[in-house]
């Protein structure tokens, strides 16, 4: 278990920056309530909560790292509960970017927000699985996975916010 000792520092940042950027969404989200702009829960479902997910994802997992584990296999059961939880709500998403009709999405809207996050779930569950046999490759594809959902979710937050600024000027065109 000193091998996780080693990472305390990386899941103190990722965790923090993970907690601080759902506060901040939820100040962006307040400040943009009042624009006159066509939106209805689908589509913040569909693009909007995807995000506060992704950083509270980076956030769970600092959480679970950073937790006094027993054993090996006590974190090996939790991190695959978060991966697999990811994939399931991977599933939830495409239902709800299907069902919205405000926006049309195009292909990287299905990378970014189904793709990506089903990748990094993935190897979350990948990473569970190796733990017990091969700790350094499990430990690094953990942290990559926690710093790809803090990353995936300040690339979503500036989509979003970039398709707000242009959607109130009037032009709105799918940002890139």
């Amino acid at each position: 278990m000193a091998e996780l000792v080693k990472w305390q520092s990386f899941y103190v940042i990722i965790g923090s920056s993970g907690a601080a950027l759902i506060g901040i969404q939820f100040v962006v989200l307040a400040l943009i309530a009042n624009l006159r702009l066509r939106s209805t829960t689908e589509s913040v479902a569909a693009f909007g909560t995807p995000t506060v997910v992704h950083f509270g994802g980076a956030l769970l997992v600092s959480a679970i790292m950073s937790a006094p584990w027993p054993s090996l296999i006590a974190l090996s059961i939790a991190l695959a509960m978060c991966g697999v939880g990811g994939l399931g709500y991977c599933a939830r998403v495409i239902h709800r970017t299907r069902r919205q009709t405000v926006y049309l999405p195009g292909w990287q809207d299905w990378l970014w927000y189904v793709l990506m996050p089903g990748s990094l779930s993935t190897v979350l569950v990948l990473a569970a699985v190796m733990l017990p046999r091969s700790i350094h490759v499990a430990l690094f594809s953990t942290a990559g996975a926690a710093l790809g959902l803090l990353l995936l979710g300040i690339h979503n937050a500036w989509d979003t916010v970039t398709y707000i600024v242009v959607a109130f000027r009037g032009d709105a065109t799918t940002p890139e």
